[in-house]
């Protein structure tokens, strides 16, 4: 017997877990800007510079456009390359913006793999409420070891139409 309450209460945290999930805001996802080449490959792929525009999931009016080094080659190619952390943020209000009432100060608002499985780039939303601005800050991260790379961004929260 107690297995099966063992189990029921394996489905019900599963089910809570679920739920509680389905309430959090996901990270954004980018819209594809374009890329540019930055190293000629003569048969293979270059190196380029992308970029992509993601809207902040949870306070409309802000969009952010990010800028990746992207690695060419047989290995971008294949896709096991590992990307440069290398990149840049810019950030702008393009409507009203309303914060909700439970923004936390911190939170994580976009993140993209930049390797097979160890690394990706992550974009964290902070509030600075003495100033009244949204900083956004982009970071690379792998499993083992970060990195110092970084880029940042900040939005003023200003009433729209001035």
């Amino acid at each position: 017997m107690k297995r099966s309450s063992s189990r029921t209460s394996d489905v019900g945290a599963a089910i809570g877990l679920a739920i509680a999930c389905a309430a959090m805001p996901l990270p954004a996802a980018a819209e594809d800007v374009g890329c540019t080449s930055t190293t000629f490959h003569f048969f293979s792929p270059n190196d380029k510079v992308c970029v992509q525009a993601f809207d902040d999931p949870r306070v409309k009016g802000v969009t952010c456009h990010i800028s990746q080094a992207k690695t060419g080659g047989w290995k971008g190619a294949a896709g096991v390359a590992e990307d440069p952390s290398r990149f840049s943020i810019a950030c702008h209000q393009f409507g009203p913006i309303t914060l909700p009432a439970d923004l936390p100060r911190e939170e994580s608002v976009f993140s993209e793999s930049t390797s097979l499985i160890f690394k990706n780039t992550k974009v964290v939303r902070m509030y600075d409420a003495r100033r009244n601005t949204l900083v956004y800050v982009a970071v690379s991260r792998r499993v083992l070891e970060g990195s110092p790379m970084n880029a940042i961004s900040a939005v003023p929260i200003e009433p729209w139409g001035r």
